[in-house]
């Protein structure tokens, strides 16, 4: 057992310096391609990963990709804002008659303001 588990290590342990030695090479592969004129369309580099085409510029697919996250950010903030507004309304409604202090209010204006934009 004990043999075996030594050798488990030494293979983990060498996996390890294989890849910290294949990410060294990568760099020096990459300018390797620079000098010789063949980079970004080098096919010997392993994993290469051609750098963006439209650097500062954004793309149709790359909005749209970006417009889907805003969309599912603003769902997520909006929720958020759900459950605070209900545990603010809880914490006011438990204390003594229905008095709304200026800071829930704006809380409930702004819950409302959003969710009118959510519909639009």
């Amino acid at each position: 057992l004990q043999v075996q588990n030594d050798h488990s290590d030494a293979a983990a342990s060498d996996l390890n310096r294989r890849m910290q030695f294949q990410n060294k090479l990568a760099g020096v592969c990459e300018e390797m391609c620079k000098e010789v004129g063949a980079y970004p369309k080098c096919t010997q580099c392993p994993k290469f990963v051609e750098p963006d085409s439209t650097p500062g510029v954004m793309t149709w697919d790359e909005l749209l990709e970006h417009m889907d996250n805003l969309v599912s950010w603003g769902q997520d903030q909006i929720k958020g804002w759900h459950k605070q507004a209900s545990a603010l309304q809880t914490n006011q409604g438990s204390q003594e008659g229905t008095v709304v202090t200026a800071e829930v209010f704006d809380i409930m204006r702004r819950v409302q303001v959003q969710n009118k934009l959510a519909g639009v």
